[in-house]
């Protein structure tokens, strides 16, 4: 089960003004050691720890060496990945340069397996006022696409307990995405 918090925060861009929204971002516990991968991957798959390693050191190794050459890297079971950059546009050849370059990106495309499991992921959001106080408790089965689409109904499949609705448009009010948007950021360009 995915656990998101959906924390009440202030979102108005004007000063002095209070808006408060609830704004939902992922709640992460925290970042798993790779050795304790590779003892669950060891146990799962009965081959030692040392030749899974082995493995693990290698296939990193090759995919971060054909990463930076270029090529979009298969990542078996996961999906693939490439680096990219982002950048400022120039109209004039003369003022290409490096410079240009605000970042350095790894991106990173998830298998349609992924993303299937990732959709048939049960969601809790557990909400929160601005002071930290738990105020709602929400389980859903998410059968909504894995991308966010602006023409979901948020509200289908959704079990709110009776403690109330969830809000129509979950764009509202900012979080990691706000307005539901992608891509890069304005006057900026990929590749």
């Amino acid at each position: 089960m995915i656990q998101i918090k959906a924390k009440q925060q202030n979102v108005s861009f004007e000063k002095n003004v209070e808006k408060l929204a609830y704004v939902l971002s992922a709640h992460l516990y925290n970042t798993l050691d790779a050795s304790k991968v590779i003892e669950e991957a060891a146990k799962r798959s009965g081959i030692s720890v040392g030749v899974i390693k082995a493995a693990w050191d290698a296939a990193g190794e090759v995919i971060r060496t054909w990463a930076t050459e270029g090529h979009n890297v298969p990542l078996p079971g996961l999906g693939s990945m490439r680096f990219s950059v982002r950048s400022k546009s120039v109209q004039n050849v003369e003022d290409v340069k490096t410079s240009l370059i605000s970042a350095r990106r790894v991106i990173f495309t998830p298998s349609k397996e992924v993303k299937d499991e990732l959709q048939a992921t049960k969601i809790a959001i557990t909400c929160y006022d601005k002071d930290g106080n738990i105020v709602k408790r929400v389980t859903s089965a998410d059968t909504n696409d894995v991308e966010d689409n602006d023409n979901d109904n948020v509200n289908d499949n959704v079990n709110t307990g009776g403690n109330g609705n969830v809000n129509p448009n979950p764009n509202e009010g900012g979080g990691d995405n706000p307005g539901g948007g992608g891509g890069d950021e304005p006057g900026e360009d990929e590749d």
